[in-house]
This record gives C-alpha cells, sequence and structure tokens, in this order.
C-alpha cells in the first residue's frame, strides 16, 4: 500500500458537507483506506477571488491504486458530487487534488506528483503538516520551510472547525 495525501476544497453550500461525502466516498472505495483527515480550514479564495471562501482540508490514505487509477477515483468523486469546470481556480462543490504519491515524482499531461502548486499555498501547507506522518520534501525542502518561507496574510487561512465523523462504508 502506498501513502497519499490528497487536498480538498469546496466553496459551494454545504461546503462541509460536500467534504464530509468525498472522505466517505474515497474511504468506502476497496483500495483506499482511510489513515488520517486533517482541521478544516476557513481559506480566502485563491486565483478567481470574485467568489465565496473555501474550507479545505487534507487526508492522508494508502492505496494500491496507481497514480492513474486514483485520479480517475478522484475524477469520479468530484463528478458524483457535482463539480463542473467552467473556470479556472472557480467555484466548485468539490475539488480533490493528489498532493503527494509515497516518494514518487510524476508527470502526465493531467497528473503532476508531488503537486506543483503546494509550495505557495499556505490552505495546502497548513492542513498538509497537521496530518503528515513522515518528512515531505518538495525539491529537497521539508514542506515545513515552504510554509515558513511563504508570504501569506493570517488572516487568509484560519482554522475553522475539526473534521467531522465520518460513516465508513468498508465491508
Amino acid at each position: 500500500m502506498k501513502s497519499v495525501y490528497l487536498g480538498l476544497g469546496s466553496n459551494i453550500e454545504p461546503k462541509v458537507e460536500y467534504l464530509k461525502k468525498a472522505v466517505e466516498k474515497l474511504a468506502a472505495e476497496p483500495e483506499i483506506i482511510l489513515e488520517k483527515t486533517s482541521s478544516l480550514y476557513l481559506t480566502k479564495a485563491y486565483g478567481y477571488q470574485d467568489q465565496a471562501d473555501f474550507i479545505n482540508a487534507v487526508v492522508y490514505l494508502k492505496t494500491s491504486l496507481v497514480p492513474k487509477k486514483l485520479l480517475k477515483t478522484v475524477l469520479k468523486i468530484e463528478s458524483d458530487l457535482g463539480r463542473v469546470r467552467t473556470k479556472k481556480w472557480g467555484p466548485r462543490t468539490i475539488d480533490i487534488d493528489i498532493l503527494f504519491y509515497n516518494k514518487l515524482e510524476y508527470q502526465s499531461q493531467d497528473l503532476i506528483i508531488p503537486h506543483p502548486e503546494i509550495k505557495k499555498r499556505a490552505f495546502v501547507l497548513i492542513p498538509l503538516i497537521e496530518v503528515a506522518e513522515d518528512p515531505l520534501f518538495i525539491e529537497d525542502i521539508v514542506i515545513k520551510k515552504w510554509l515558513q518561507k511563504l508570504d501569506y496574510d493570517q488572516d487568509e487561512i484560519k482554522f475553522y472547525d475539526e473534521f467531522p465523523n465520518i460513516k465508513l462504508n468498508k465491508k
């Protein structure tokens, strides 16, 4: 089983419910074992800013799915929860990004691991550091250092709540 970190976000109500349902769907997958969820963080919109604030979180899981199959699974969950891609960085019911997949460095037309934007985003780094089981590195620099180097306003990301309890539908 490979260690994987996924970033989740939603800015269409009910935001927390979309995050909860996404994690329940991930946990229901036979090839996925949910290990840990971060707290929820309220985050100002990134990129396109004329939209509602986001709720973000990170989940740590183990999986036997290869990266492309995991991406397919994540995209199906997004679709099942009503995700429609109309505008880059626009509003969404749910967004699920593969942040890390083991220590793999991977690049294809539709997937880059580690996610190339991690080091620029406090709303990813803060919950990622919260759940990281081992030190995680980007360009040979531990992610905590990336957060320290990041110039961000403390008002951009705030603790919102603990992640809600989820129902595990494993058989």
